[in-house]
């Protein structure tokens, strides 16, 4: 009989590269378009070194509350703390140095190599026109190996396939040596080994993470706490095996599925019905129905 590995939050924690890591508050978070919540009222927490999963359907709200995280978005109302400290407090550098993000919207790097996207991530610790220092090269060199990215490191970046791209872009996060990580949809174009590889670096970094992932079972694998988005509000949260739930699944994602112990590591494992059409049912916030079941 294989033992079962210890739960994720078990996981040993060590010190992140920038810093010991950090707490990350949000308080009563709203954002709203043309009139419109799509963020109402969402409160989480991440614990120091842990990796905190956002999951839920396309439109709930995931991208929005991170992109509040790491301040390309202005909440309506609300607050995010970073070690009890607003955000908003802070100037863009002392944020860009503690706060390093990978958004769904990819910056590119047009004619650059990879080693000058990836040594992007340094500007936050840089003076104005100052020359990179051994303390910047040693972090670039470190992101480099550990995203496979040495040998590439002399190629342009817009002659790379998708999902070298994404790794450079993972790269340049991990230079900046933040002491949180903000991450939506970063296994997007990774083949499976490299998604593999991606979920088990993070696993060994152990810095403060925030991540959306729309692969659940990823997420079950990966995360500490999930927190399940349904309209713009959290409707669950938890370790994974309490959340993701055969009726949780039905309710918020449509789909028919039960939750079984994976064969390899004894974490939950959902098991989904390709073959039954999902169910297009939407309640508003006041449990009225929007729609009909297919």
């Amino acid at each position: 009989m294989t033992a079962k590995p210890p739960t994720p939050g078990a996981a040993k924690r060590v010190q992140a590269p920038g810093g010991h890591p950090a707490r990350v508050e949000i308080r009563d978070l709203r954002v709203a378009y043309a009139g419109r919540d799509v963020v109402a009222g969402v409160r989480l927490l991440a614990r120091d070194g842990e990796i905190v999963g956002l999951v839920g359907p396309n439109g709930s709200g995931k991208s929005s509350v991170l992109r509040c995280v790491y301040r390309h978005l202005r909440p309506s109302g609300g607050t995010v703390l970073l070690d009890g400290t607003e955000l908003a407090a802070l100037s863009t550098a002392e944020s860009a140095r503690r706060v390093a993000a990978l958004p769904q919207e990819r910056g590119g790097g047009g004619e650059l190599s990879v080693r000058d996207v990836v040594a992007m991530g340094r500007l936050p610790h840089q003076r104005a026109f100052a020359a990179e220092n051994t303390a910047d090269r040693a972090a670039v060199e470190d992101a480099l190996a550990r995203t496979s990215l040495t040998a590439l490191a002399g190629r342009r970046f817009d002659a790379l396939s998708g999902g070298e791209r994404q790794r450079v872009l993972l790269a340049r996060a991990f230079a900046q040596r933040a002491r949180v990580l903000v991450l939506d949809e970063p296994t997007n174009h990774l083949d499976l080994r490299h998604q593999t590889e991606l979920l088990a670096l993070l696993r060994a970094e152990r810095r403060t993470t925030l991540i959306c992932l729309h692969d659940l079972n990823a997420a079950a694998a990966l995360c500490d706490r999930l927190h399940v988005l349904h309209q713009g509000a959290v409707v669950a949260s938890g370790i994974p095996r309490e959340v993701l739930t055969p009726g949780l699944l039905a309710e918020v994602f449509g789909i028919r599925a039960v939750v079984v112990d994976h064969p390899l590591t004894g974490g939950p494992l959902i098991a989904m019905d390709h073959t039954a059409a999902p169910a297009h049912r939407e309640r508003g916030r006041d449990g009225a129905d929007r729609g009909a079941p297919a």
